[in-house]
């Protein structure tokens, strides 16, 4: 496909038939910019979430990842959820398993077990709460002091969570390969070229280039802030897929991305004609099996609750 016109005939399609299945299409921001223009709701995983769990369509569209997907299933059983590119993957999130996370609470017997909601559905259903960049601080906040915290899998948002609450929590050695890939250098380079412009981090940073941050946040909380601020330019330390909704939202701004290695292939491998298939054929769909189910819903109940 390549031109404007494609583009708006095949997103008319899928509008037409959005409609003829009484479906939603729910894209995170760091989807591309087409997928981001035919969807009901564009968000960060706490708003994706919520949005799952209220909607009265009967078919979900979700343009993100695996366990995007899977936590949609989770709040929502009774609907059919499509992931229009199965292979859309987390590598952070493959970085815990449920067989290892078993074993880690054997050995921490009482342990709360915080997931980020990076993680499969196995992976919640072994936890007892989840969380997600937006509400982590809020999540660990809320529990017994009293209680050995296990954070699973992402170790960054882990220190950022400490650096917030002074909470010692026991961190799982994972992380997301974009977020991590910037380095301190990367923003004192980018702070050098455009002096001035506040830095905005996403806490999947690692935590000195955290340090350098005039503010820490989700993708809905940069956007938010964005809005909000006087200044003309802004350092944003995220994934690509961001400066397409903050472009959009404040077109007399300007955004300069840290690094070019901010990118995440697999929010990228979701397509305006596999949205159309998905619709079509209404495959492939995600199915998270009811034994695991019943278990993981508690723990993003617990999250949502919050």
């Amino acid at each position: 496909m390549s031109g404007q016109e494609p583009v708006q005939k095949l997103s008319e399609e899928i509008t037409r038939l959005k409609k003829e299945r009484n479906a939603i299409i729910l894209a995170h921001v760091y989807q591309s910019p087409e997928v981001q223009n035919v969807a009901d709701y564009v968000g960060d995983s706490l708003g994706l979430s919520q949005q799952a769990a209220s909607t009265g369509a009967d078919v979900i569209v979700f343009c993100g990842v695996h366990f995007m997907a899977e936590s949609a299933s989770i709040l929502c059983p009774d609907k059919v959820v499509l992931l229009p590119e199965k292979s859309a993957g987390c590598p952070m999130a493959d970085m815990v398993t449920a067989e290892e996370l078993r074993q880690k609470k054997q050995e921490l017997p009482g342990s709360v077990v915080v997931c980020y909601v990076n993680t499969s559905a196995e992976v919640k259903a072994e936890s007892d709460i989840a969380c997600t960049s937006a509400n982590a601080v809020e999540v660990v906040s809320s529990l017994p002091e009293d209680k050995t915290v296990l954070f699973v899998p992402d170790k960054n948002l882990g220190n950022y969570i400490f650096s917030r609450t002074g909470r010692e929590m026991l961190m799982w050695e994972g992380y997301c390969p974009a977020h991590d890939s910037l380095t301190r250098a990367d923003v004192l380079k980018a702070k050098a070229k455009h002096p001035g412009a506040p830095v905005l981090v996403h806490p999947e940073c690692r935590p000195e280039v955290v340090k350098l941050a005039d503010l820490v946040t989700s993708t809905s909380g940069m956007i938010r802030f964005v809005r909000d601020n006087k200044a003309r330019e802004f350092i944003v330390c995220t994934e690509a897929g961001i400066l397409y909704p903050l472009q959009k939202q404040c077109p007399d701004k300007r955004f300069y991305l840290a690094s070019d290695s901010l990118f995440c292939y697999d929010m990228k491998v979701t397509t305006l004609e596999k949205v159309h298939r998905a619709l079509v054929s209404l495959e492939p769909r995600v199915k998270v099996p009811e034994e695991i189910r019943e278990r993981a819903f508690h723990c993003l109940e617990r999250m949502l609750d919050i």
